[in-house]
């Protein structure tokens, strides 16, 4: 495993690659590494003939500066679980690497609706730094086949819109990799890292929140069903963001379904202090 702090040296490497034809996978992440990032490192060696990592915690799309300061830094044992998996090229650049010209200095992106909904409503401009970021990894890398997690739904929405619409990306194929559980049910999360055992007891009550939703989802006006929901999580000890339904390719909000509109639950919650959030196809 090579591992590189600056862009000039990944992208005379890479080079090499692109110029026998070689296709380049590339898993961005910003470190805490769990089994879910795995999975997803393993899907790019799959599909692959090269397999590269980012580890670069973004500081654009952290909304509350305290957030930024207690993300969980983990450079060693990450390198450590990259080596091990097989991976073959990590890409762990300094902050002023990634922003010469420091940071939100640069154009901002149109991301349509994407930008306000959901994630977007509660996390102004958190949009705005995922595009910033991973447009300036892939200009880094410059990947043939990208891999994210359908845990974060939005921003696959987002980074799918962010490739369909930037001529130097549409070359580029997006893997959806589904999400990766604990046995519990949670979603495997870096953020995970930062619950108490109380509250990691508490938290699957998310997942189960879902499921509720998925087996009681019927046609007709859902607002009652959105009310259970938001009362289970409140009875668990979260405090909510949204607890929602939206069609699944739009990620448009629905109070109404026709049976046959596919269409996901959608959560965003706190437990304390640390934020989750989960997502489920509901038919």
């Amino acid at each position: 495993m090579i591992l590189f702090k600056k862009k000039r040296d990944i992208q005379e490497f890479i080079a090499g690659y692109h110029q026998k034809n070689q296709q380049v996978g590339f898993v961005p992440t910003m470190g805490a590494l769990h089994q879910g990032h795995l999975q997803l490192l393993q899907a790019a060696r799959r599909h692959s003939d090269l397999t590269v990592c980012s580890i670069f915690v973004n500081p654009t799309q952290f909304n509350d500066k305290k957030d930024l300061e207690k993300y969980p830094r983990t450079i060693e044992k990450d390198l450590e679980l990259l080596e091990h998996q097989g991976c073959d090229v990590v890409f762990y650049p300094e902050v002023e690497e990634i922003y010469p010209e420091g940071t939100g200095q640069g154009s901002p992106y149109d991301l349509g609706e994407l930008e306000f909904i959901l994630e977007g409503r509660y996390r102004p401009g958190h949009f705005q730094g995922v595009a910033d970021v991973v447009s300036r990894l892939f200009d880094c890398v410059r990947p043939d086949q990208v891999f994210f997690g359908q845990k974060d739904l939005q921003q696959c929405s987002v980074i799918a819109h962010l490739i369909a619409t930037t001529p130097d990306f549409r070359h580029i194929r997006m893997h959806q990799v589904p999400t990766l559980r604990e046995a519990s049910g949670l979603a495997m999360s870096s953020r995970n890292a930062r619950l108490t055992p109380e509250q990691l007891q508490a938290a699957p009550a998310i997942y189960h929140t879902l499921l509720h939703l998925k087996e009681h989802l019927v046609p007709g006006d859902l607002t009652g069903l959105l009310q259970q929901a938001a009362e289970r999580l409140a009875h668990a000890g979260f405090r909510t963001d949204y607890v929602t339904i939206a069609e699944t390719d739009t990620l448009k909000e629905c109070t109404r379904w026709d049976g046959q509109t596919p269409v996901s639950g959608l959560i965003a919650a706190y437990l304390g202090e640390v934020r989750l959030i989960d997502n489920m196809p509901l038919n």
